[in-house]
């Protein structure tokens, strides 16, 4: 089975030990390419063992996301990059940077459209951003903050952003969206910071209904822990104040655009077809057993223009157990935990939270 296999395939679809089995191949195949198109890949790949069991998920080599910050590492021409993506980071954080060819841009929205369809279905919905349109509007600071929301505007229709320049609910213009598309279907996309500090803590009780809404929000988890806002609170909010049910939080990042982890009915994030988790021991490094804590790496048969297709991060998660795929839901059932203690700022929502600070806005 090819990628293209599993990106057709239904997400979520895979039995965990057919997953492996076929993810194993697609990266031992990506880490071969990598090796011959980046030297700079080729000279950290000395510095492995060789691996003991080829195809095994946690034996593909990895490298620390931070990678990107410091160095150029493409596997393709520089006539051959079109994109290259930056992660969002406050003012003085080095930012990771990474080169896109249009074939690796064309996977990562196939990839993204393949998750969101299982979720959403086939028809683009009424759709309301809780951003300003000023943050898709200059494409010299293109961030991934911008492209989180360009990549989602892409399964709405009739977009509403619902913050001004200022950064100001508009709430005439949200009554106005929801009476015209009142008893219909609607997305909501947002960054979870975001949605609960422009939007959630702006509403008044019964001012907007969003029984029909579904919200698809990441990142600025760190802000509102120190608020005491945790996920459960963060929904039982939304249903108090606008009647909404259907919340989705999801774990991804510019180093791997496009290989969303989607949180299910069963409160964990799932990896898609294509992609998975692994959770390293932080003593060892091996592979932690399922139910303990350690840091997370995500694997991803997506990137070929860049040598990130196994990438540990700077996040504490755990993994509970494996999703059944007969539930519409199979995968790895990952709970991200926060940040390795001392790691940087850099979640979209956080970053804009820190910015708030010190432009003297409430946070």
């Amino acid at each position: 089975m090819s990628l293209d296999d599993l990106l057709a395939r239904r997400q979520y679809s895979l039995h965990q030990i057919e997953k492996e089995r076929l993810l194993g191949a697609e990266l031992a195949a990506l880490t071969e390419r990598h090796r011959r198109a980046c030297a700079a890949y080729a000279r950290i790949l000395d510095t492995f063992p060789p691996s003991a069991e080829a195809g095994k998920l946690a034996d593909v080599p990895y490298l620390p996301v931070s990678l990107f910050k410091t160095h150029h590492l493409a596997s393709v021409p520089d006539e051959e990059i079109f994109k290259t993506m930056t992660s969002s980071g406050t003012t003085g954080q080095a930012v990771s940077r990474v080169v896109l060819d249009r074939e690796t841009a064309d996977l990562q929205t196939r990839a993204l459209a393949a998750i969101m369809t299982t979720l959403l279905g086939p028809r683009r919905l009424p759709m309301v951003i809780v951003d300003g349109r000023h943050v898709v509007r200059d494409r010299e600071k293109f961030n991934a903050r911008a492209a989180g929301v360009l990549g989602m505007a892409s399964f709405g229709r009739q977009h509403f952003y619902a913050l001004d320049d200022e950064m100001t609910l508009d709430r005439r213009g949200l009554a106005d969206f929801l009476g015209r598309f009142a008893g219909e279907p609607i997305l909501i996309f947002g960054f979870t910071f975001m949605v609960w500090q422009y939007l959630v803590q702006q509403l008044g009780p019964g001012e907007a209904d969003l029984s029909n809404a579904t919200l698809i929000h990441s990142g600025g988890w760190k802000a509102l822990q120190a608020q005491a806002v945790d996920n459960a609170t963060f929904k039982r909010t939304l249903l108090e104040l606008t009647g909404l049910t259907r919340a989705h939080n999801f774990y991804g990042m510019v180093e791997q655009v496009g290989s969303v982890f989607l949180e299910g009915p069963d409160g964990h994030l799932h990896p898609p077809n294509f992609a998975d988790v692994i959770i390293r021991d932080p003593a060892t490094w091996d592979e932690a057993p399922v139910g303990r804590t350690g840091v997370i790496e995500v694997v991803s048969a997506l990137p070929r223009s860049y040598p990130g297709h196994a990438l540990l991060t700077e996040d504490l998660g755990v993994v509970h157990g494996i999703g059944d795929p007969a539930t519409g839901w199979g995968g790895k059932q990952l709970e991200v935990l926060g940040r390795v203690p001392r790691a940087e700022l850099r979640g979209c929502g956080d970053t804009h939270a820190g910015e708030s600070a010190r432009t003297a806005m409430p946070v």
